[in-house]
């Protein structure tokens, strides 16, 4: 996309926010087109929809059970634990000040089964879909047998004429590849030159392919698309627009609503619920937020977070671009060491629900990525990947603005949940160097 100048002055009048983002500051954006649950209409997906994609879940999890043993305490359930950090609460009031009021917790996605990231939630059931539906057109379901059937050799055999391409920046095709392989097809991960060595290698180690490109994940997702589909029988998985994706994400929704009633946490309007998420194309945190919409109405205040080098979600919605325009469009480079968060352009699909559900978008740089990890994991003992931190400032940064107010919102009785999104499968070396560079940046020294 071409942008005049006088197109770009336009937008700065009309968005004066938008001449911070150029800037690289970081900003707080809460979003004037969040629609109220019962004026909400014309979305690509439906309750309905989701309660499918979690029956499919449980169709599977025999399978999952047998092939994973992380799942199959669970029964082959791919979910993660909800933890109350009580002591980061106190850490993050007093480095950044202000007062945290209401519980803050948790959503250890950094823990989930498979892939050790929230990718496992949309790229594993995407895959499921992909497989079942192949099983059905050729023959080899029926209703009684159990989809333990998927780990037999002949099931192995039929989809190893089938071939799978994912384009990612890493925790994507962690997903995509170890799934896709357990399951018998060829499988090929198109991967940005951001993404770490570490989960390549993990990825040729499960027996994926991986093919690396210098540019980002626009460039990733673009040829690996091409080269897929120029392929007999194979099938891509788009994180830029699709369907699957999004509603595999969406599930999280329910089982996080029997989670907050068995701690006996009510939500409601008087006891509000405000969840971050952090944001790449923004599949998975708008799949989430979906679905956090659709069982909590109203209720339920979900907001994204952004690195300030790679603000895509954040410029599509607040210009209304939407995947349109990309951050090298308005000179910004798409620098980031959040992994995960490294993307020029937002995802079509998910974008055009987000920008009704979404309650708004903060930015932060990278250095507090580290500090925010370091943190954690002395308060916690908790490890995460450093995009998977996001999250932590967003009961603060909501503090800075009049969002309670002009929603009529007590905070005090409010809860807050930071969704981790990804560290179990980071190798210890590199969570080492992760955590004394936040330790470093904590001690003042650059």
């Amino acid at each position: 996309m071409t942008i005049l100048q006088s197109q770009l002055n336009s937008w700065i009048e009309k968005y004066p926010l938008l001449k911070n983002v150029i800037d690289l500051e970081p900003v707080v954006w809460l979003n004037p087109n969040r629609q109220k649950m019962d004026s909400m209409s014309g979305l690509a997906v439906n309750l309905e929809d989701m309660k499918q994609a979690e029956e499919l879940w449980q169709r599977f999890a025999p399978f999952l059970a047998a092939e994973f043993p992380d799942t199959s305490a669970a029964k082959g359930i791919v979910e993660s634990p909800l933890c109350e950090i009580s002591n980061m609460k106190k850490q993050l009031q007093n480095r950044w000040g202000g007062e945290i009021a209401g519980s803050l917790y948790l959503k250890c996605d950094n823990d989930l089964p498979i892939a050790g990231s929230i990718k496992a939630r949309g790229g594993v059931y995407e895959v499921l879909h992909h497989a079942e539906q192949l099983a059905m057109d050729a023959g080899l379901l029926s209703n009684e047998q159990s989809y333990e059937q998927f780990s037999s050799d002949r099931f192995k055999q039929f989809f190893s004429q089938y071939a799978i391409g994912v384009g990612s920046t890493g925790n994507l095709g962690l997903s995509i590849g170890i799934i896709s392989a357990k399951l018998g097809f060829q499988v090929s991960v198109y991967m940005s030159s951001d993404a770490k060595q570490w989960k390549k290698d993990l990825l040729r180690d499960k027996g994926a392919t991986v093919v690396e490109f210098d540019g980002d994940f626009s460039e990733a997702i673009l040829s690996g698309r091409r080269e897929t589909l120029a392929k007999r029988d194979a099938y891509f998985v788009d994180d830029e627009k699709s369907k699957h994706l999004f509603l595999g994400y969406s599930v999280a929704a329910f089982r996080l609503k029997q989670q907050l009633e068995n701690e006996g946490i009510p939500v409601d309007a008087d006891h509000p619920l405000f969840v971050y998420l952090p944001c790449g194309v923004g599949g998975a945190p708008g799949g989430i937020a979906f679905g956090l919409r659709q069982v909590f109405g109203d209720a339920v205040h979900c907001f994204f977070v952004e690195p300030t080098h790679s603000p895509a979600v954040l410029i599509g919605l607040m210009t209304g671009e939407k995947e349109k325009l990309c951050v090298q469009d308005l000179g910004i480079d798409n620098v980031t060491e959040g992994d995960g968060l490294a993307v020029g352009r937002s995802s079509s699909f998910a974008s055009g629900i987000s920008e009704k559900t979404v309650s708004g978008i903060y930015t932060l740089e990278d250095r507090q990525l580290f500090e925010l990890l370091a943190l954690l994991g002395d308060s916690e003992e908790i490890f995460v990947e450093p995009s998977a931190t996001a999250g932590l400032l967003g009961p603060l940064k909501i503090l800075e603005t009049d969002y309670a107010e002009a929603n009529g919102i007590s905070m005090s009785s409010a809860n807050h949940i930071v969704w981790a999104t990804g560290g179990a499968l980071v190798p210890k070396e590199e969570m080492g160097g992760f955590y004394q560079r936040g330790k470093t940046y904590l001690g003042g020294a650059e």
